[in-house]
């Protein structure tokens, strides 16, 4: 019973009270018509999943990993590297990565996924990555480097987490070796302790070692924009800005 009823309340605890207050007559009223159709399963209270919010007139994305993912995979599927290791990413996307080549996956927290062939994961930190320098051809980071040293993933605090995560990519990276890199951009500031959003030039600085092949980005509109101009996102409040660095 309480699994149940941890299930009615998941609506309140979204953030959403007075429209599950609205919704929930809609949802009993549908339940109660459905029961009474010509071939209806039975519905057991104990059975119940009120979902409430989805009734909605667009599919909903989140522009910053939906672009971001599809960038960096064209990209890498072009260059057809013969391993490529990400950095923390978005799960799904290292998941499509495993079709088309070898991929080491690298993360404080280790992706349990052991039903997925091409995939080696390593228990590592992006402070103190574990290859050797000018080692890796193909290196992905998305939307991970900005909540470095703020504790959220039980990292150990760090002010200059974002700096540190940038100079040992650039380390790792071998000569001619391709990175894409992603983060939010904008006008500087910090969202304790969700995270960090930097100028598009503070990026360039970080990777000063590094060629930028591509700047591309979603700004504040959600428009995914290739090659955009770098004042686009410099005032952004929180675009995406995505990087394509070369070494060499």
């Amino acid at each position: 019973m309480s699994s149940v009823l941890s299930r009615w309340k998941r609506p309140f605890r979204k953030g959403k009270p007075l429209l599950a207050l609205l919704e929930y007559p809609r949802y009993i009223k549908d339940m109660r018509k459905y029961s009474k159709m010509d071939g209806a399963e039975l519905i057991k209270f104990r059975d119940t999943y009120p979902c409430l919010f989805d009734r909605t007139s667009k599919t909903k994305i989140d522009s910053h990993y939906f672009y971001q993912d599809i960038w960096a995979f064209k990209k890498i599927y072009a260059l057809k590297p013969s391993l490529h290791v990400d950095v923390g990413s978005n799960v799904n996307f290292v998941g499509f990565l495993t079709t088309i080549t070898k991929v080491d996956f690298v993360d404080i927290r280790p992706l349990d996924a052991p039903y997925l062939d091409n995939i080696e994961n390593k228990k590592g930190s992006i402070l103190d990555l574990p290859y050797s320098d000018n080692s890796l051809e193909s290196i992905s980071c998305l939307h991970v480097a900005e909540h470095i040293g703020l504790g959220r993933y039980g990292d150990n605090l760090d002010s200059l987490g974002t700096k540190k995560a940038a100079r040992e990519l650039s380390r790792c990276l071998a000569q001619g070796g391709n990175l894409f890199f992603s983060v939010p951009v904008g006008k500087p500031r910090l969202c304790f302790n969700a995270h960090r959003i930097h100028s598009p030039k503070q990026i360039l600085e970080y990777f000063g070692n590094l060629k930028l092949v591509e700047l591309s980005g979603s700004d504040d509109d959600k428009r995914f924009i290739e090659n955009i101009e770098i004042d686009t996102l410099e005032n952004a409040r929180y675009g995406c800005g995505m990087f394509w660095f070369r070494k060499g």
